[in-house]
């Protein structure tokens, strides 16, 4: 007999998704974040795209403008599997303490993998649009973005973690470190000062 949860998702799939008239496409561009400013990460998942409940996979479309990234994050419940298309990306992948970063330069119809849980993120270092397309092994990946999740501990513990002589005394407020970072937004944010001043992007040229 199926679970409760797995009853729900079929039902969920036979009610939301059967009874559409094209329940089997998803198309990428006419989703209301599909921006380039700065980019945007557009998943065709099981919450956006019924039709892959129970297949176990994903996909999403990568959309990074010039210099954009996408911030340290992870996927809880699936590997991924990212191939850039266009751009000059360049992503780096931490999987466990200890093991030290890696670094992949993200050139067209370069594929990379960033494990299950695995701590990863990306840079578009071009002064032109990249994109690139992500598959997971799940139909409902989840996202972590690892510096917003830090700052929702208490600021005492997020102070002793960066270091527990530190404090606003010398010029360290965890606060007003944590109201700086953006929040997830479409999944992109600007990325390095050097980039955008290389690219001539918010008066940084």
């Amino acid at each position: 007999m199926p679970s409760l949860p797995t009853a729900l998702l079929s039902l969920t799939f036979y009610l939301t998704t059967l009874a559409s008239p094209s329940p089997h496409t998803f198309h990428f561009p006419t989703s209301p974040n599909h921006t380039f400013t700065p980019g945007s990460v557009i998943p065709a998942n099981a919450h956006t795209f019924p039709a892959l409940l129970g297949t176990g996979m994903s996909t999403s479309l990568l959309n990074l403008g010039p210099c954009a990234m996408l911030p340290p994050h992870s996927h809880p419940r699936a590997t991924n599997i990212v191939v850039a298309i266009s751009g000059n990306t360049t992503s780096w992948t931490v999987v466990e303490n200890g093991a030290g970063v890696r670094e992949v330069a993200l050139v067209p119809w370069t594929v990379a993998v960033f494990e299950r849980g695995s701590l990863h993120g990306m840079i578009n270092y071009g002064c032109e649009n990249a994109q690139l397309i992500s598959a997971l092994n799940s139909e409902d990946p989840g996202t972590l973005n690892h510096i917003n999740a830090l700052f929702l501990f208490p600021p005492d513990i997020v102070e002793a973690a960066f270091g527990a002589q530190r404090s606003a005394s010398d010029g360290f407020d965890v606060r007003t470190l944590g109201r700086d970072v953006p929040g997830v937004g479409t999944g992109a944010v600007m990325g390095s000062r050097e980039c955008m001043r290389r690219c001539g992007i918010g008066g940084l040229g």
